[in-house]
């Protein structure tokens, strides 16, 4: 009967352990990497429509603002169209930006 070395068989099983070790962890960095880029996703989605929305609340404002002063003696009807275009614009550049 063969001589079976004790410390060659643990050595085997130790490096069977670490290969399976390694291949849990990179399983589990595919795993961890698709979450954080499914997350950023998510992150950039929503920070494009919080500058759209706040570019859309800054040109009301302003809308809001321009009208009232222009309400008074000698309203342009030709300040109010561009006023408008300008916020649509606006809304156009941010809203195509998120794509």
């Amino acid at each position: 009967m063969p001589h079976i070395n004790p410390l060659a068989i643990r050595k085997g099983l130790l490096i069977a352990e670490s290969e399976i070790n390694r291949a849990n962890a990179m399983e589990e960095w595919v795993t961890m990497k698709s979450g954080v880029h499914a997350l950023a996703g998510r992150v950039k989605t929503v920070s494009a429509l919080a500058s759209a929305a706040g570019i859309l609340m800054a040109g009301v404002a302003a809308f809001k603002r321009s009208r009232s002063v222009a309400s008074g003696p000698g309203h342009s009807w030709f300040r109010t169209a561009l006023n408008g275009v300008r916020m649509a614009g606006s809304l156009w550049f941010a809203l195509r930006a998120q794509k």
